[in-house]
């Protein structure tokens, strides 16, 4: 992650937002850093500095077991606990991923 709170992202990563109760696990992360992932607006830590989160005053943003991807698919996170706050890496939403399609099968 591009801030001076963590040097970089690497797959298994958590990250856990510091203003809600998301937190995520890096499945893919980018050679080049783009920026830091951030949730509603405030950089993401990681898990184990991260103060305890506080209990949801509203629906969630970010959903329990959703993947969220960048534009270039070059970064991935896991949803591991929802929360408000929109995902954004180097300023720019994050996607929910679309999941794959199982084969059909006779």
């Amino acid at each position: 992650m591009a801030s001076p709170l963590t040097p970089g992202l690497r797959p298994g990563d958590q990250l856990a937002s510091v203003t809600g109760t998301t937190r995520v696990i890096v499945i893919r992360a980018p050679q080049q850093v783009a920026g830091p992932v951030e949730c509603g607006g405030s950089p993401m830590l990681p898990a184990r500095e991260a103060p305890a989160p506080q209990p949801p005053g509203q629906a969630p943003d970010t959903l329990i077991g959703k993947r969220y991807v960048d534009a270039a698919d070059t970064l991935e996170l896991l949803c591991t606990a929802s929360g408000a706050g929109h995902l954004t890496y180097g300023g720019e939403p994050l996607a929910v991923k679309p999941p794959k399609a199982l084969p059909a099968s006779d």
